[in-house]
Formats: C-alpha cells, sequence, structure tokens
C-alpha cells in the first residue's frame, strides 16, 4: 500500500478500517462532539422557552469549539478528520445555534423578517467559516504582519453579539420581547450578519506581548473577569459586546497606520 493508506487496513465486512490510534488524538474530537452536543441542546431549551439555559449552553458550546483545536495542537493530536469535524462544528454552535435560539426568543415576532435575519447570520456565519479556510491554507502568500487581524468578525465573536438582545431581557431592566423590540433585533442580527462577511480588520490579539512584570497583573484581571462572568453574567455579557463594539474602530485604525508604515496596499488577510 502507498504512504496514504497506512492508517488503513482492509476489512472482511466492507471498506477500509481505520487502525488502532492513540488517546491523545480522541480527545480532541471527544471536545468537537460535546460542543455540538451543547449546541444542540441549547436549540432544544430555546424551542421549550428556557431561554437562559439555551443561552448557557450556546456559550458552551462556542467555548468548547474554541478551545477543541487548541487541545489537538498542544497534545499534537492535529487531524485532517478532526479539521472535518471543527468545521462542521463551527456551523452548527457559531451559526445556527444562536440564530434559532434568538427566533424562538424574539425574532419570530418579526415575522418573515425575523427568519430572514436569522437566515442571513447563519449563512453569513458559514460564509465567514469557509473565508477563513481558504485563506487560511494561503497564508504563505500574505504579509507575517497580516497574520495579526482577522478579515471580518470571528464566528465566535458574532455568535455572542448577536444575543445582545438575550442579555438584555435577562438584566429584568424592564425590556420585553414586544414587536418593536423583535424588529430592531432583526435590524441588529441583519448587522451583525455583515459584520461577520466584511473586510474589516479586526485585531485577533495572538501578538501581544505580556511584560514580565505584568504577567500577574494580568492574571488577577483575567480571574476577576471569570469571576463576574460567573456572578453576574448578564451585565458582564452585555459590558463585553458593548466593549467589542467600541473596540472595532480602533482595530480598523491601528490596521490603517499600520499598513502605511508597512507599505502595503492589499486588503487584510484572514489567517488569525
Amino acid at each position: 500500500m502507498g504512504a496514504p493508506f497506512k492508517k488503513f487496513e482492509a476489512h472482511a465486512s466492507g471498506g477500509p478500517r481505520i487502525r488502532e490510534i492513540p488517546m491523545r488524538m480522541v480527545l480532541p474530537n471527544l471536545v468537537t462532539v460535546l460542543a455540538i452536543c451543547a449546541g444542540l441542546s441549547g436549540i432544544r431549551f430555546g424551542f421549550q422557552d428556557r431561554f437562559e439555559p439555551a443561552v448557557v449552553m450556546v456559550l458552551l458550546a462556542a467555548f468548547l469549539d474554541g478551545i477543541d483545536g487548541r487541545l489537538a495542537r498542544m497534545l499534537k493530536a492535529t487531524s485532517k478528520f478532526g479539521a472535518q469535524m471543527d468545521s462542521l462544528a463551527d456551523i452548527v454552535n457559531f451559526g445556527v445555534a444562536p440564530a434559532l435560539v434568538l427566533y424562538a426568543f424574539l425574532l419570530d415576532q418579526a415575522g418573515s423578517f425575523g427568519w430572514i435575519a436569522a437566515l442571513l447570520f447563519t449563512i453569513a456565519c458559514g460564509l465567514r467559516l469557509a473565508r477563513f479556510n481558504v485563506l487560511d491554507d494561503e497564508k504563505a502568500d500574505r504579509p507575517l504582519w497580516q497574520s495579526e487581524y482577522f478579515v471580518g468578525v470571528p464566528a465566535p465573536a458574532g455568535a455572542v453579539l448577536v444575543m445582545l438582545p438575550l442579555y438584555l431581557y435577562f438584566l429584568r431592566l424592564g425590556l420585553e420581547p414586544t414587536r418593536l423590540a423583535a424588529f430592531v433585533a432583526t435590524g441588529f442580527t441583519v448587522l451583525v450578519a455583515f459584520l461577520l462577511v466584511s473586510r474589516l480588520p479586526v485585531h485577533s490579539g495572538k501578538s501581544i506581548k505580556v511584560p514580565g512584570d505584568k504577567v500577574l497583573p494580568v492574571i488577577l484581571a483575567v480571574v476577576l473577569y471569570v469571576l463576574l462572568l460567573m456572578t453576574y453574567p448578564w451585565y458582564t455579557l452585555t459590558a463585553s459586546v458593548a466593549g467589542y463594539l467600541v473596540f472595532l474602530p480602533f482595530s480598523v485604525r491601528a490596521y490603517s497606520k499600520r499598513a502605511m508604515r508597512e507599505g502595503e496596499k492589499v486588503p487584510p488577510s484572514d489567517i488569525g
């Protein structure tokens, strides 16, 4: 057998069978499957009108989906199978689950417009992920500094952003899921969809280096944020969404300055 088939062996019942693999190769794929289960469970809770656990499950799905690739790289367990699984999980957890939960909560009151907005967000998420995969394969052809920026808002951030109407409702500030609120949320959903597929350069933060004397304060700040998220989840998520939206114009400005300094006139590359 040639090299491409060395991981497979013939099987009497038909078709090749994958040979035994180490458990460390299985763990990242297991996390991916758990992320899909969480996302689909969030959809179920949403259509049962249990919106707080629905949002928690969608956010859990986004978190698990975000760490499976890092876990695979840490364990040196990356594989083509895992990459395909991760791509399929991304569209479910970052596109389908948030859109359907938001639709069940509020967008359905906007009628066909709400459903169109949910569809646009899901499709935009799929296009965003496809563009990311294509440009990731072409990253060697682009300047190294551009790897510090995403093209458009990343899909995980889009999933967190689009559920802002739910966070506001959970704050118990007297905001009700009225028809007017549904149309406002529809417009916001369409806006997030366009941010996903836009050419907006968004700093990834991967190149940020923490000085040695600032490590402990940074760790303390991260711990504080996690504690606030656990204690006051909806206030913290609302503030995080607001902060992220405010951050976007500064990211564009930083990219423009860096492009002028580097003498680049090409659009940003999405290889983050």
